[in-house]
């Protein structure tokens, strides 16, 4: 005879969810965005960041039960690429009081494959799955499920043996990062994994994480929502997504990066913001943009394609910025003392690339995020860090 109680559905709410800035309801149940639905108006057609902002990196359903047995059903958008292997299904990682207590997945759901040739786009529909999560201690405890930070999450159902109770916010100050593809978590296998969910971990804040595959390119709107979203810390990481696209010349950077600075303060105007330059890039390091992917062994990798020698009329490489973020937070500072500059390198440089390479040229493996997040927790949250104290 089983022994199983019957599953209670709980509807998901903004209450559960922490890490998301809107929510989007459709067909199948909500959508988290990492964007509001001003900024998202504002994107490109076919744009990049209209995929990686619905990527629900950093996003997680927070709540506390007795429960024993959790599911969540949601319909993943998973992303692919003409020429390359399928995704596996993304992780969703269970934390219970604060510490890791199982993984599971919902196979299942649509695929975006993008031909990096041409730019097309072809979707395929696919069904609901169900991410379970059995075996759980009967005792009152905070849960937290932390949602694929690699595919699109649609939440449809929350279902637990015990009742479910919303997290009242506010607990723990509020670290708001934007950043590339590297924040976002590429290359990371799991949500927890991706280097701003360590620093966050080991600096006991909660992370709202604006980092977008590709889309850190000093956007105004995505300033503007770093303005209107609530936070107690604030960290931009800017560079190697503006090298890659060959995005802007030198002249046109640095008031960008003035820009952009000016419009989050006028939301934060003493909050610690923290200006964070890239990680070692090698290919990119001297060489200007675009970025070209290589598939010559059948693995994506990544290439430059500029010529260095055009620095001198304005085209940026990861140095150049380097020099010149440096340049504009000494300056700024002297009017902002809440403004502070570090270099990525110190995250990862020449000695962590020689013992943990970058897989396709540019993106960290696990075990590199793992190291970025301890190395950032110590600069940052450390004493004398910019967010010492927190």
């Amino acid at each position: 005879m089983s022994t199983e109680q019957p599953l209670t559905t709980t509807p998901v709410t903004a209450e559960l969810l922490r890490g998301a800035v809107d929510i989007e309801p459709t067909a199948h149940g909500l959508l988290p965005h990492r964007l509001p639905a001003a900024a998202r108006r504002q994107i490109p057609e076919n744009d990049l960041l209209a995929v990686a902002e619905a990527q629900p990196s950093g996003v997680r359903l927070v709540f506390r039960t007795r429960a024993t047995v959790i599911e969540l059903d949601a319909l993943a958008t998973k992303r692919a690429y003409v020429g390359a292997p399928l995704p596996a299904d993304g992780v969703y990682d269970l934390v219970v009081d604060g510490k890791p207590a199982g993984q599971a997945t919902a196979p299942g759901g649509r695929v975006r494959t993008t031909d990096m040739a041409t730019g097309a786009v072809e979707v395929t529909e696919g069904p609901a799955g169900t991410a379970r999560f059995t075996g759980l201690p009967g005792h009152a405890k905070d849960v937290e499920i932390w949602l694929p930070h690699n595919e699109g999450s649609e939440l449809i159902a929350l279902r637990t043996d015990a009742p479910v109770e919303p997290l009242a916010a506010g607990r723990r100050k509020v670290w708001l990062h934007h950043g590339s593809s590297i924040s976002h978590g590429s290359n990371a296998t799991h949500p927890t994994g991706t280097w701003p969910a360590l620093a966050a971990a080991r600096g006991g804040v909660d992370l709202v994480n604006l980092g977008f595959s590709g889309s850190a390119l000093l956007d105004p709107f995505t300033a503007r929502a770093m303005r209107d979203t609530p936070a107690d810390l604030i960290s931009v990481k800017l560079g190697i997504n503006i090298v890659n696209a060959d995005l802007m010349r030198l002249r046109a950077f640095g008031p960008a990066v003035h820009g952009f600075l000016d419009t989050v303060r006028e939301g934060h105007p003493t909050a610690p913001l923290l200006v964070v330059s890239a990680i070692l890039c090698p290919v990119q390091e001297d060489t200007p943009g675009p970025l070209a992917p290589d598939f010559g062994d059948g693995v994506i990798r990544f290439k430059a394609t500029g010529d260095p020698a055009d620095v001198a009329a304005g085209r940026l490489t990861l140095s150049v910025i380097r020099s010149e973020l440096a340049r504009i937070v000494k300056q700024r500072a002297a009017d902002d003392p809440h403004l502070h500059y570090l270099d990525g390198r110190e995250l990862y440089g020449a000695a962590d690339y020689a013992e943990l390479p970058l897989p396709d040229e540019v993106h960290p493996s696990q075990e590199a995020h793992l190291r970025i997040g301890d190395n950032f927790a110590r600069l940052a949250f450390g004493p004398g860090g910019a967010f010492a104290g927190a």
